[in-house]
């Protein structure tokens, strides 16, 4: 089985819900175990909401308003993808950051939570222009009720 949609979002708190509502609606529908729903929806909400943020401004002109997101369910794994036109993160080689933020700090936490929750993260900056991509993968388990799976 395979399945994959893309959104094109506003770069507004309220598209966060919306991509992680349909993520999780299309993996209930599928039959994948709620567990991994859960941490594939969480680790979405993070990159969502840092393309939300960080994801464009008054420098990148028009695109700055809009961010995509691409899911791919195929046979065993999940990837996602957010995309987004902003100056770009400082990453080392799509690892998570070197240090975690401080307890205490409103933010600076959505790479380490996306890379505890799902199996591989790459980050990369579009080269020769603004942006960032945020892809990760996470093996899928199904639940044994899935009718998707019983051909």
């Amino acid at each position: 089985m395979s399945i994959w949609w893309s959104l094109h979002l506003r770069r507004e708190a309220a598209s966060v819900p919306l991509a992680r509502r349909l993520l999780i609606g299309t993996m209930e529908t599928a039959g994948v175990d709620p567990d991994i729903s859960y941490d594939l929806s969480l680790a979405l909400s993070e990159a969502c909401a840092n393309a939300v943020e960080h994801g464009g401004g008054a420098a990148t002109g028009g695109a700055s308003g809009a961010y995509r997101v691409t899911a791919y369910l195929d046979g065993e794994k999940c990837r996602i993808e957010v995309a987004d036109s902003g100056p770009g993160i400082s990453v080392h080689r799509g690892r998570a950051p070197a240090r975690q933020a401080p307890m205490d700090a409103e933010n600076g936490r959505g790479l380490c939570l996306i890379h505890e929750l799902t199996d591989h993260v790459r980050v990369d900056n579009k080269p020769g222009r603004a942006g960032t991509v945020v892809s990760f993968d996470k093996i899928l388990k199904w639940r044994e009720d899935t009718p998707l799976l019983a051909v």
